[in-house]
């Protein structure tokens, strides 16, 4: 089975657009390095909890949207180094916490095997 590393973030509304420049160059990276999928995707319908959620794990503004990202890789010992890789990667070099579209201290994220793996018929 894959091995799949989730990601949810907040992004503010007014940087999305550099948000997904910045994706689609990381995207491009991992890709290249050996990761098989690679999903950015913006929250349209997500709807605020009571006890939990998205918005209060990422203690979401106003003026943010919650982001979940995840790649898949065939193992975990292939993401390993594969994000090795990447972090090593200089078309990346320039990206740092101080620097990225979204406060990346209320990002969080986590490696994950799967159990179940479904995929409709052809």
């Amino acid at each position: 089975m894959p091995y799949v590393d989730g990601f949810v973030l907040p992004v503010p509304r007014a940087n999305l657009d550099a948000y997904r420049a910045l994706a689609e160059k990381a995207g491009r990276v991992w890709l290249e390095h050996g990761a098989l999928q690679y999903w950015e995707c913006v929250g349209d319908d997500v709807p605020p909890g009571e006890i939990t959620s998205f918005a209060k794990a990422v203690l979401l503004k106003d003026d943010e949207v919650a982001c979940f990202s995840w790649i898949v890789y065939t193992s975990r010992a292939e993401r390993d180094r594969i994000n090795a890789a990447v972090m090593a990667d200089p078309r990346l070099a320039e990206v740092t916490p101080e620097n990225m579209p979204f406060d990346a201290k209320r990002m969080f994220f986590g490696g994950f095997a799967p159990i179940v793996q479904m995929d409709a018929p052809r």
